[in-house]
Parts: C-alpha cells; structure tokens; sequence
C-alpha cells in the first residue's frame, strides 16, 4: 500500500444466500455440493478504489446499493467473497450506534466496553472519560443501565465514545440523522475537527447537501456497482437524477453512467483503482478584466456551465432558464444588492395538475443557498394541458459576496403517488456576482449588516 493511502480495495465482491424458504437452509446444510437451495444477492460487485490520508468520501446511493456493506468490509465486521481490502491506520465506526453496548450494563460501564472494542486502553479511557461525558450530555443516567436510556441517550453516549478514539480513518453511517439539531451541530463540529486533524473520513448519508458540504470526493454506488466518482457536486447531480429516473429508464441511464465511468477511472491490476477527480468544479471562462460598465449588471458569453444535468422528462420541458435585469435585459454578471429576475419558460406534451414551479441557488461546491417555490406544497391550482406554455418568473435580491453561483430550475406537479418532477435542471445557469472595494460583509450570503461602534470614554461617548 502506498503510504499515502488509507484505503485501498481491489476487486471487492461480496454475495449473501437468500433462500425462499426457511427449510431450505436446513436441506442446504445436508446435501452440499449436491444442488445448491439458495439465490446468490451481490451486494458488491468488483469494487476497486483508493483512498488517500485525509480524503473526505461521501458515497451515495439508493436504499440496496451496497453502502453499508461497503463500510462494514473496510471496518472488517464483513470478509469479501472475493478481492483483498487494504486499510493503515485505527478506524472509528459510526455505523449502527450504540451495537456493542450491553443493555444491562451502566452507561460507564459501557463506555470502558465499547472503548476497548474501538482499542482504547484503560488508561486512555480513564482520561477520555470527562471528556465523552461531558459531550454526551446524559446527566446522572450516565450511572443507569443502558436499557433504561432514550434513543437520543443511546446515540449521544455511541457517538461521544467513538469519537474520543483520535481515529485514523473515521467511518460514518446515517449516524448524523438522530438527535436534535444543536447535538446533530454539535456533532459535525467535532467531525470537522477530526478531519482537519488529518483523519481519512468515510460518510454515507442520503442528505445531498451534507455530502456536498462535508465531503471533498465523492462516489455514486447502485446495486453494488461504482457508476460514478468525482466532485461531490457533480456526483450527487448524478445520483438525484437516478432517484427521479422513471422505472423504465433506469437501466438505461446505468449503463451510461458506467460507460462514462469506466472511460474515465482506471482500472489496472497493482496500480489506484480509483482516481477522484479535482474537487474545484467551476465550469466556463470568466473573464479576467470585465467591461467598463459603472457597475452596471452585464452578459458574459463565458459563463456557461458544463455540470448541467437534466432529469428524465414526464410531459414537461425547462426551456430558456435566464436572468434578467428589471428592466428586461439579459445577464449573468451581477451587482450585489441589486435585484434580478430568473425566469424560464414550461412547455407541456401532457396534462398536469397542480404545478409548481422552483428556483434553487448553490455555490460552487453545490450547498443549497436558497430558493423558491411558486407555491405551498399542497396549494397549488394551476392545471396545464398539452400544448400549453406557462413563463416563471422569481423575482430575487442578489444578496451574495463575490463569486460564482449556480441556478437549478424544475417543475412538479400532482401524481397519484404524491408530488414528482416532470423536469428538473440541475446548474440550469451560472452567474457571477462582481466584487466591490467597499464591502464590509463577510461570507457568502450579506445580510445588509449595518455595523456600529461607540467608544466609551472617561465622560464621552465617541462614535466610530
């Protein structure tokens, strides 16, 4: 294994017996060899990747594609039928909290279990113990036996143990999808600090934008097999539009997925199975010395994004997505606190009931700034019909610091299942907001602070 490697895994399949029925693993037993009474399920199917020291990998995918199978190979609670698993350094799983706790036993009893299990020594625990309870935040139940614990008590007592092991690699199941939010914060914060610590982090989560700001790589598993690899936000693009994928067109979209996959990875025996793309995804040319304009909002012919990615239509078609000044002229480069509106029009080849219609704002990495809806979910009236168009139009301030920002469009409507997509664009445009020498706000969005100042003297009050 390189030393610059964490993780490496080489054609990795793992395959269960599923038997149709419970007297089948009984005639299975008896006549081996003979005729074989199960169906092989394969979880994972030739899985090759590399890892490096202090990578982030988010990996997403359907409920079955082989995630937490994954992770439990790596962390070797599994063994692959097939494939070797390389891993250098002690690992700390987050994957069902709380598993190798003993019921009966007191919450300090299980601390000094579960430490050891996660290979802690006595006196590494009795130091850490302050520090997990405190984290914890159970109070005098840290006495009681665990069976008489919330499930909130469960995980913040898992989670506060397993973080205190200072691990090498840092493996993350859905963990962070329990507890309140100031815990759930609580809990990230300490995740940033291993990770800027150096650790190798592996996080599984079905919360798009969580990977996205979490994670620095990314990869998109289905049905056990790699479809995709890369930026998070190019990934995840990927992944949400295999959600919204019609039945019948999965099979098909899969296979590009792979096609694509497999004619950019490489896959050489002895050599990185995987190789991650570059995190920056900043797709067009800005330009380095911009109009004379006044300040004036303008179109720049560069900005055009290369990540866009359009869902399967379902009798509705996303045309012309742009932004206007109020005065209705196109632009894309934007003056900060000025308003602008984004607008695109909706072609319809079928009826559709309840439509709405939205807007989304992301940064560059892909986290969700903010949008709209045209409607409440649940209150909309508008029914359209083959043939019709209809214009959207979201009027909007362009609170933001300097930088480049994507746009996604899309448009639901009712369907005896609820609520889905008739067409979606994901990075429909991008835009640039123009920096300003005179700004005094400070991250991305700006919230029009007004900033004051007194000075308190000896009889005087000086305003600065």
């Amino acid at each position: 294994m390189s030393s610059e490697s964490a993780i490496i895994l080489h054609g990795v399949h793992k395959s269960f017996p599923v038997y149709d029925k419970p007297h089948h693993r009984l005639l299975q037993m008896f006549t081996p060899g003979k005729r074989s009474w199960f169906r092989e399920f394969h979880a994972l199917k030739n899985v090759g990747l590399e890892i490096k020291k202090g990578q982030t990998l988010g990996i997403v995918g359907r409920n079955g594609s082989g995630k937490s199978t994954l992770l439990q190979i790596v962390c070797g609670t599994l063994t692959p039928s097939a494939g070797t698993v390389e891993v250098r350094g002690r690992i700390a799983a987050l994957l069902e909290l709380g598993t190798g706790f003993n019921p009966e036993f007191t919450g300090r009893e299980n601390v000094y279990l579960n430490g050891s299990v996660l290979g802690l020594s006595r006196e590494e625990i009795d130091e850490r113990f302050d520090e997990i309870t405190t984290f914890a935040d159970i109070g005098e139940f840290i006495e009681q036996p665990v069976k008489s614990y919330s499930s909130g008590m469960y995980v913040r007592l898992a989670f506060a143990v397993a973080i205190h092991t200072t691990p090498d690699i840092l493996i993350v199941d859905e963990a962070l999808s329990v507890g309140d939010e100031a815990f759930q914060r609580k809990c990230f914060a300490r995740i940033d600090a291993i990770r800027d610590a150096g650790a190798t982090i592996l996080f599984v989560s079905h919360s798009a934008g969580t990977v996205i700001e979490l994670c620095d790589h990314a990869l998109l598993l289905d049905k056990g097999e790699v479809l995709a690899a890369g930026s998070p936000k190019a990934v995840v693009s990927r992944y949400q539009k295999l959600l919204y994928t019609p039945a019948d067109k999965v099979a098909a979209l899969r296979e590009a997925y792979k096609r694509e996959w497999l004619s950019t990875a490489e896959h050489p025996v002895g050599q990185e199975a995987l190789k991650i793309a570059s995190t920056s995804d900043v797709h067009g040319v800005v330009p380095e010395d911009p109009p004379d304009d006044g300040g004036r909002a303008y179109f720049d012919e560069g900005l055009l994004p290369q990540s866009t990615v359009r869902y399967q239509h379902k009798g509705a078609h996303i045309e012309q997505p742009h932004i206007e000044t109020l005065d209705g002229h196109v632009v894309n480069v934007l003056r900060s606190g000025a308003e602008y509106i984004y607008t695109y029009q909706v072609r319809f080849d079928a009826t559709a009931a309840a439509v709405r219609c939205g807007m989304m704002i992301k940064t560059v990495t892909g986290l969700e700034l903010g949008g709209a809806a045209s409607a409440a979910l649940g209150f909309s009236e508008l029914t359209a019909d083959p043939g019709d168009t209809i214009v959207v139009r979201f009027r909007f301030s362009a609170l933001l610091a300097p930088g480049v920002y994507f746009m996604n469009a899309g448009v639901t409507a009712h369907d005896p299942d609820g609520e889905t997509f008739l067409d979606r664009l994901i990075d429909a445009l991008m835009f640039r907001v123009m920096p300003e020498d005179a700004r005094i706000g400070t991250g991305i969005i700006d919230f029009n602070v007004l900033p004051s100042i007194r000075l308190l003297g000896q009889g005087t009050e000086v305003s600065v």
